[in-house]
This record gives structure tokens, sequence and C-alpha cells, in this order.
């Protein structure tokens, strides 16, 4: 799961960064509400989670606008505010859910799955092609035959396929790979390597391509 928290309190935000990715949460940080327009808009997150008081641009703003430009990622939002009128008011402005402050961190945990999970609706099948992931039983297969994928390869075409046709940059599936330090660089050209042998190789054309300089795309043709 990929989340972008926007909060100004420093303190907070490392707490939360720090528990969530000892939950498998890569979590993107912005400390203002104009830069967390700017990451939401220029990335795709599973869940936003925002502050309901920033500087530069408050956390209703910053959702208003998002829904604005058709962004539909789930948001959580934080605050100190719990009366009604302020939840009516979020709502409004496009929130999927509140969390009160100060809050447990399990139950901050169990909301993001919970609204990672809605993101896409009922979709539970991403496609490209006629390569086709089935995310509840993690499977993938190609023109109907099934594919034989490592957990690290199941990672990299997951993200590959969500991006497509738009390249994903090496650092950012290195970062998927290994949150903490990538290895050396050979270890990432083996895992794609291995990636295409189950992919492309079988298969007439290819749908992983390599961009020198830029990343890694996978499309059509």
């Amino acid at each position: 799961m990929q989340v972008l928290l926007v909060e100004d309190d420093r303190d907070l935000a490392a707490s939360v960064a720090d528990y969530l990715a000892l939950e498998q949460i890569q979590v993107d940080h912005a400390y203002n509400g104009q830069a967390g327009l700017t990451l939401a808009t220029e990335n795709r997150y599973d869940v936003l989670l925002l502050d309901l008081m920033l500087p530069r641009l408050d956390g209703l703003t910053l959702c208003e606008q998002l829904r604005g430009q058709g962004v539909d990622t789930p948001v959580l939002m934080l605050t100190a505010r719990d009366t009604l009128d302020d939840k009516l008011a979020g709502f409004e402005a496009g929130t999927d859910d509140y969390l009160v402050k100060p809050f447990a961190m399990e139950e901050l945990v169990a909301r993001l799955r919970t609204l990672a999970k809605r993101r896409s609706g009922q979709v539970r099948k991403l496609q490209v092609a006629d390569l086709q992931l089935e995310l509840d039983s993690r499977t993938a297969s190609r023109a109907g035959q099934p594919l034989k994928l490592t957990p690290s390869g199941w990672i990299l075409l997951e993200a590959l396929v969500r991006a497509s046709p738009a390249v994903v940059s090496r650092h950012q599936l290195e970062q998927l790979l290994w949150p903490d330090q990538a290895p050396d660089s050979n270890s990432f050209k083996v895992h794609l390597y291995h990636l295409r042998k189950q992919v492309d190789k079988p298969f007439d054309r290819a749908l992983i391509h390599t961009l020198p300089g830029q990343g890694v795309l996978l499309k059509d043709g």
C-alpha cells in the first residue's frame, strides 16, 4: 500500500510513518497543503491521509481541489475536531472517513486498509492487453496461461500494470522491492529478467519495455 501523509506536526508525522512502515505501508510525506496537492496530483496513492489544519492550504480545501481535478483516491482526514458540523463539512468536501486525534495506530492501519480496498470499488482484477492480475488470489495469467511469479515478481508486475502505460522509474521499483536500502544494481536487473521470462518470453509480443534513463513501462505494442 502506498499512502500520502500531509501533516505539519513533524513528530506525529514521523511516528505515523515509522509505524506504517512496520505494517508494510509505504509513506510519502508533505508538511503543508500545497506540497500535498502537488504530490497527490503527480503520483498514484492508495489512500491520502490529510490533517485538517495545514499551512498554505487546509485539509478541506486540499480535498475539494483534488476532487475537482477528478482524483478519486480515498481520503482519511485527521482532525482534533469531532463535532457533527465539522464532519459534515469534511464529507461535503470529499472526505471518505475521519479519525479524531489522538488515535490508536492500530485503528489508523485498519481504516487505511479498508479505504485502500474501496479505491477501485468492486474491481479486483487488473488487465493490460491479454495480461490479467487477480488481486484477491494474487495470481496472474497471460492469454489464459498462468504465470509463475515470485513475490518480488508480483510486486514489480502489479506496479507496472497499475501505472500502465506510464513509465515507472527504476528508483520507484527498487523502493517497492527494498524499502530500506536497495542491494547492488545487479539484483534489480535479475528480478526484471525473470519477470520478463514469465510475462514476455513465451509470447509473440513483449509487454515490458525499458526506456534507458527513464525506467520501465508495461504496454501493448
